[in-house]
């Protein structure tokens, strides 16, 4: 139970270093909190300051879930102290305690958190995205698919019911999280992957 807790809080606090927060103010740009659509993620650094500062925060939050999730698996942890962990640096993106509890929508480092547990499990949500994307030109659709759809291959593939459900847990937070994006979507005003913003 200690070791439980203790990756809980290590993933936690990991997660809660805003990547994109960071690496703007290192570049000498504008705080994504206060430009675009205010979300501190790759998707709004990318509008507000181009490629690079995205890739950067792109790498940075997926790191962030792969990193306690493959710390636990190497010291030979269970599966209920890697879910743990994952679980734990998801919510420390979402939540920040080093920003005010206010971070981004936590795709990235669900993606990450995917690859530390299995490359194929980040594979499949990778696949799963890209058909997804390539059909209806939606990015945020894409995304939404992949995450409620994850979890289902993880327990269908024989990983543990532990790993399934927290992976389940981050997939409703993600939903939860995008509800501006479902309601562009059913409203047919969300924005297709290459469409020019009027």
């Amino acid at each position: 139970m200690l070791s439980a807790l203790a990756f809980a809080v290590f993933g936690y606090l990991l997660g809660s270093v805003s990547s994109a927060i960071l690496i703007c103010k290192l570049l000498g740009k504008a705080d994504p909190r206060s430009t675009g659509s205010g979300n501190p993620g790759a998707t709004n650094v990318l509008r507000s300051h181009g490629r690079g500062p995205a890739a950067a925060t792109l790498a940075g939050d997926v790191a962030k879930g792969v990193l306690p999730v493959l710390l636990a698996k190497l010291l030979g942890m269970s599966p209920l102290v890697i879910a743990l962990a994952g679980l734990g640096a998801f919510l420390g993106h979402l939540f920040p305690v080093f920003f005010n509890f206010r971070g981004g929508k936590g795709v990235a480092t669900y993606i990450g958190v995917l690859f530390g547990m299995s490359l194929w499990l980040g594979g499949s949500f990778a696949a799963i995205w890209l058909a997804t994307a390539a059909i209806t030109r939606y990015s945020s659709l894409a995304a939404l698919v992949a995450a409620a759809v994850t979890p289902i291959v993880a327990l269908v593939g024989g990983m543990p019911v532990s790993i399934a459900l927290a992976l389940a847990v981050m997939a409703v937070a993600i939903f939860w999280r995008h509800g501006e994006n479902i309601a562009r979507l059913r409203a047919g005003t969300e924005s297709r992957i290459g469409q020019r913003k009027s």
